[in-house]
């Protein structure tokens, strides 16, 4: 009976012990209550459906990894234009997001307020309820019309953790090339 009970003690202390060194992934909290992923997410891919100028109809795809030891949920993405010819106007009621890189069989996202800085040229787009862990996640961004002018467009994108005060893990540009429609009737 002696061993039975010492090898219980020692069974019941192993897997305390092994608990206890599991490593938890937390979110990354500052003193002054700023919340940080503790891995961020990544842009896989940005893409367009139309590349020509002046197209009516397009959608601007921005393609997220939120990784399993993100810390936190994703709150909000940020899609910042730096760089083109001119600002793309967008219809921010006909924003969406999604599970997965295409709509088609994916599951739908369900979206809080989509809003758009017109001064700094910036969309922002947040989940309600936030996006967790361990998921791909697209937005589909549609503008009014492809820019008037050719030339590349550069959309920065951000992440932002959930917290009332969070940081934004900037996660590169989506990168956009416009072209003439040089076989349009207004060009000779």
């Amino acid at each position: 009976m002696r061993v039975a009970t010492l090898f219980g003690i020692t069974l019941s202390l192993s897997i305390g012990i092994a608990e206890v060194a599991v490593p938890v992934t937390q979110a990354v909290q500052l003193r002054d209550g700023t919340v940080y992923f503790v891995e961020p997410p990544k842009l896989v891919n940005a893409t367009t459906t139309y590349k020509d100028v002046n197209v009516w109809g397009g959608t601007y795809y921005f393609t997220i990894n939120v990784p399993e030891n993100a810390g936190e949920s994703l709150q909000k993405v940020t899609i910042a234009q730096k760089e083109g010819a001119e600002n793309i106007a967008y219809d921010l009621n006909d924003t969406r997001a999604f599970v997965g890189t295409s709509d088609r069989k994916e599951t739908q996202l369900t979206l809080g307020a989509v809003t758009n800085d017109r001064e700094t040229r910036t969309v922002s787009v947040n989940f309600n309820p936030p996006v967790t862990p361990g998921q791909i996640v697209t937005i589909a961004l549609r503008p009014v019309s492809n820019p008037s002018f050719s030339g590349v467009y550069l959309l920065g994108v951000t992440a932002f953790p959930v917290g009332e005060k969070s940081h934004g893990q900037f996660l590169g540009f989506g990168r956009f090339q416009f072209y003439s429609n040089r076989g349009s009737w207004w060009f000779p």
